[in-house]
């Protein structure tokens, strides 16, 4: 069986195009999939490499309730937002503490 060059390059664009609409679908799975209100959530192994911390510390946080997380299905998410606030919190109070032991 031969196949034409132009039948060949028409065929193998039907299959990139639906790779391209497959791709599509994929990522609007994931967005849908990692959100709550239309807001990113994280889990756990996210903050480990984000904040490059350990799972104590990330458990002593939502303990103390420096850290608000969501329990879903047993898993624990956290939102983008109150990560975010949680590192710009932390970063001041560290700024405080030095400048406070500078003036001493």
């Amino acid at each position: 069986m031969n196949i034409d060059r132009m039948e060949f390059i028409a065929w193998m664009e039907r299959i990139m195009n639906r790779f391209d609409l497959l791709g599509e679908r994929f990522e609007n799975a994931q967005k849908k999939k990692g959100s709550i209100d239309g807001e990113e959530l994280l889990d756990n192994q996210d903050l480990f490499m984000m904040l490059k911390v350990s799972a104590r510390s990330l458990q002593r946080y939502r303990s103390s309730g420096k850290l608000p997380y969501y329990t879903i299905s047993g898993k624990l998410y956290y939102k983008l937002s109150d990560v975010n606030q949680f590192i710009r919190e932390s970063f001041s109070t560290s700024v405080k503490k030095v400048k406070t032991i500078k003036d001493k």
